[in-house]
């Protein structure tokens, strides 16, 4: 009969005292590494949801609904589906509104709880209704540019609105004679259009 390795004699000394070398999952789960990609979380105050996530993912496991009768915009993960490329992370656009855990352990017998969201209060024109952007997007960019937001309508009034320096003109649909239809929130196609009539004239 051959002899045991030294090796694997030692380590059956050194178990004996020091107890087995694997862990005692799931009684006791062990701890990850902190660069670990697990699962994956939303930060509510960061996220603007902008949908950049939605556009990077490989696995098209990230989904964006605009509400427009609740007027919201719900950005959800689906994790069923996510194969934890970190793709989302990296072009987050603010670089913290999501990011990975520890939490490795995910399995279950059903698919409930699979799906994580957000949502965000979306921003409409003024004129025809239609979705310009989450609200959280514009005022994340109109204090990114500082100075430069008087610069587009949009940005400026979003942001003026928010700090209570001026109130609402109109309400989404919403027709009348204003002073001026650019100083208004517009999207792009009514703003090309309003721009056009001022400067040509209907």
């Amino acid at each position: 009969m051959r002899k045991p390795k030294l090796r694997e004699l030692a380590e059956a000394i050194r178990a004996v005292f020091q107890g087995p070398f694997t862990i005692k999952f799931p009684k006791q789960p062990s701890v990850p590494p902190s660069n670990v990609r697990y699962k994956i979380e939303f930060n509510e105050e960061k996220c603007i949801c902008c949908g950049a996530c939605v556009q990077v993912c490989p696995a098209n496991a990230r989904a964006i609904i605009d509400d427009k009768e609740m007027g919201v915009r719900r950005n959800i993960h689906y994790q069923d589906s996510c194969v934890y490329c970190g793709q989302c992370v990296n072009y987050c656009t603010t670089r913290e509104g999501i990011k990975h855990t520890q939490q490795y352990e995910l399995s279950s017998l059903t698919q409930d709880g699979y799906a994580n969201e957000i949502q965000g209060e979306l921003v409409f024109c003024e004129i025809c209704g239609g979705v310009i952007a989450p609200k959280k997007q514009l005022l994340w960019i109109a204090h990114k540019v500082g100075a430069l937001v008087s610069a587009n309508p949009n940005l400026y009034l979003t942001l003026y609105r928010e700090l209570g320096l001026t109130e609402d003109t109109a309400q989404r649909g919403e027709t009348g004679p204003f002073r001026s239809d650019s100083l208004r929130l517009l999207c792009p196609t009514c703003r090309r259009e309003t721009y056009l009539k001022e400067t040509w004239g209907e």
